[in-house]
């Protein structure tokens, strides 16, 4: 099982997703099989400047699996953004031996990574984000674990929603991505989703309601991307205009947390196991994602310039049978 490199690292960026710490576990146990050393970079780039390194043991990683969050700690640095940054960080790397490093997060842990490869540091991006918003991957690490705490929530107001016959308007995240109340909003049977990718106003959700009422229908979910609107001013319209009695809730932050889905864990440990491979076999500045329910890896500036195509099938369908 001896490979060229002896010692690699991992680390995770930007927001927390559930899910990394399965991916952090199959880095490490993946590259102990093969008989690498494995290095815990904690706090993502900030940590890897600061030297906040630590080795981790196939035990270190033991009952992790089923956690949310990052066990390595996450956090941004506008520092590594800089060459006196960066060159800190190679610095650590060369200190601590860390001859590759496994990189888990969005496009900007991405951008990162392939700084660091082009200036001699093997790298391996690893998708991780609860949005789903990476080009170069059908899903990510996190996305379905939210979308089933989203489906939960969204399930447990509609009991009141119902006895009272009102309408609730529910914020979730996704600034620039829909995915998540697209998927969620086909789960729960919401009467109107509102996304980035597809232009919709005020008036729209009022004639699906009012569309909705001429046929029987006596209550209602409004899914909203954060991106796209304000939970309270919206539901705020929709009962003065409709006089049906609308209350907001956004879901914020408990949307990140919580024991990852087996989809997620599965999908975190292919993509971890499968980084250790292409460490091995000397690869570098590549991402690692699913295509068809195949692994792939791309060129990291080839996975940055990708568009995700929002899926307009999937939303004229939820559409449809929303009434």
């Amino acid at each position: 099982m001896d490979t060229k490199v002896k010692k690699i690292g991992v680390l995770t960026s930007g927001g927390d997703a559930p899910g990394m710490n399965a991916a952090i576990r199959a880095v490490t146990r993946a590259a102990h099989f093969k008989g690498m050393e494995v290095a815990g970079v904690r706090r993502g780039y900030a940590g890897l400047i600061a030297g906040d390194i630590v080795d981790l043991s196939v035990r270190d990683v033991s009952n992790i699996l089923q956690e949310g969050g990052t066990a390595l700690f996450s956090a941004r640095s506008k520092e590594f953004c800089t060459e006196e940054g960066m060159q800190k960080a190679i610095a650590n790397c060369k200190k601590f031996g860390i001859e590759g490093l496994v990189v888990i997060g969005g496009d900007g842990s991405y951008r990162g990574a392939g700084d660091l490869s082009t200036r001699g540091v093997p790298c391996i991006g690893l998708p991780g984000t609860i949005d789903n918003d990476i080009s170069s991957t059908d899903y990510t690490i996190g996305f379905d674990t939210c979308i089933n705490c989203v489906v939960d929530m969204v399930d447990r107001i509609r009991d009141t929603m119902r006895s009272h016959e009102r309408c609730s308007v529910v914020e979730v995240m996704g600034r620039n991505a829909g995915y998540i109340a697209l998927h969620a909003g086909i789960a729960t049977g919401a009467c109107f989703v509102m996304v980035p990718e597809v232009k919709s106003t005020v008036v729209d959700v009022i004639k699906k309601i009012e569309e909705g009422r001429a046929i029987g229908k006596t209550n209602f979910i409004v899914l909203v991307a954060e991106g796209v609107g304000h939970a309270e001013e919206l539901s705020k319209y929709i009962q003065d205009t409709t006089g049906v009695v609308t209350r907001a809730t956004i879901l914020g932050h408990v949307q990140r947390g919580g024991s990852p889905t087996a989809r997620d864990r599965v999908l975190a440990s292919q993509f971890g196991s499968y980084a250790v491979e292409l460490l091995a076999a000397g690869k570098s500045n590549r991402v690692v994602g699913i295509r068809n329910d195949q692994l792939v890896d791309y060129d990291i500036q080839e996975a940055l310039a990708m568009t995700k195509e929002f899926p307009l099938d999937l939303y004229r369908m939820c559409d449809i049978i929303s009434i």
